[in-house]
């Protein structure tokens, strides 16, 4: 089987909604996380889904799969203290309803609306070529190392990438390495590509689309909907 795990647990200060969580946001007639779910219940590989919410806000989510018919999601449990707590936790959410030995985990952000058909397809080939998926895009700026305030290395930038969303990997190594980290006290690692590469995994990367943004901050709001507009008219004028 193949499934997606979607962290949704954020709790939206940097965005400063008061109100709600960013994830539950709504954009467009529809909150920012079942926009994201969209993209992999609508995908044909993806079996099944789990999501790793807000606690006091899993009554909530619960009622929006019924509402827009997600049906693809089999589990939704709460976070964690850390990410990396809550990724771990989703990770074994999933193992109670998938036990294969080959089967596939994607992990993706919750607010990144924008993954398509095609990264997700490309993500899965390529775990199940190489073992593993890292989605990235091109660095388009300088990248710098500094201490102190003083530029000790400048990167060229053609050889570098920003890692995005989605992560991929087969279940069972990504859940072996989650159990290593913990054995060795390893309790903050910043991120799932992190955590394989520290327990010795090799990482291979998937291009990923551009406007895969994190939706995270006002600004990104404003980016969100243009975005969407342009999409939008793709579909109805085929731009």
């Amino acid at each position: 089987m193949t499934n997606a795990l979607i962290f949704a647990g954020g709790s939206g200060t940097r965005m400063n909604s008061k109100s709600r969580p960013k994830q539950f946001l709504q954009f467009y007639g529809k909150e920012l996380i079942i926009h994201t779910l969209e993209n992999f219940q609508n995908h044909f590989e993806i079996d099944g889904i789990a999501v790793v919410c807000i606690e006091e806000w899993i009554p909530y989510l619960n009622k929006l799969l019924e509402k827009y018919g997600i049906d693809k999601v089999k589990a939704v449990v709460s976070g964690g203290v850390t990410g990396q707590e809550s990724i771990f936790k989703g990770l074994k959410a999933i193992k109670t309803f998938d036990k294969d030995e080959k089967s596939i985990v994607l992990i993706h952000d919750g607010v990144r609306p924008f993954i398509n058909e095609d990264v997700i397809s490309s993500c899965i080939k390529s775990v199940k070529e190489k073992g593993s998926a890292i989605t990235v895009v091109p660095a388009t700026e300088t990248i710098i190392t500094s201490e102190d305030g003083k530029i000790s290395s400048i990167t060229d930038r053609s050889k570098c990438c920003l890692a995005r969303a989605p992560q991929c990997f087969y279940l069972d190594d990504i859940l072996d390495a989650h159990n290593k980290a913990i054995k060795d006290g390893n309790l903050n690692i910043i991120d799932s590509a992190s955590l394989m590469k520290f327990y010795g995994h090799e990482l291979y990367t998937v291009q990923g689309n551009a406007d895969n943004i994190k939706i995270t901050t006002p600004a990104d709001f404003y980016t969100f909907k243009a975005l969407y507009e342009v999409r939008e008219n793709q579909q109805i004028f085929g731009l």
